[in-house]
């Protein structure tokens, strides 16, 4: 199992938690939470994933992420052998139930 942390600099505060996926064959979890670093904004992203050797896909997947999204976040990604498509996909989908809740 590897353990991958990468930092991003935010513009914006997140305010509302998400969870969505579930840690299962071929899928992953996505948790979001407002950053607890209040000094700076930034997002601190922490990668759990059952699969060794492709931190530099992580590292690709979540620059590309990263340069359309700018919100100030603790995220935790806990993977069980996603491709960059599910990982993309979860990361849209934890951002849009946070933003929903901040509606609600």
């Amino acid at each position: 199992m590897e353990h991958l942390t990468f930092d991003y600099p935010a513009q914006r505060a997140v305010t509302t938690r998400a969870h969505v996926g579930v840690v299962g064959s071929g899928d992953l979890e996505v948790l979001l939470s407002p950053s607890e670093k209040s000094a700076a904004l930034s997002a601190h992203v922490v990668v759990r994933t059952s699969v060794d050797g492709y931190s530099h896909i992580w590292k690709s997947v979540l620059d590309r992420f990263f340069t359309r999204y700018d919100g100030a976040a603790q995220i935790e990604i806990n993977d069980f052998g996603a491709t960059p498509g599910v990982v993309a996909l979860r990361l849209a989908e934890a951002i849009e139930a946070a933003e929903q809740g901040d509606a609600a």
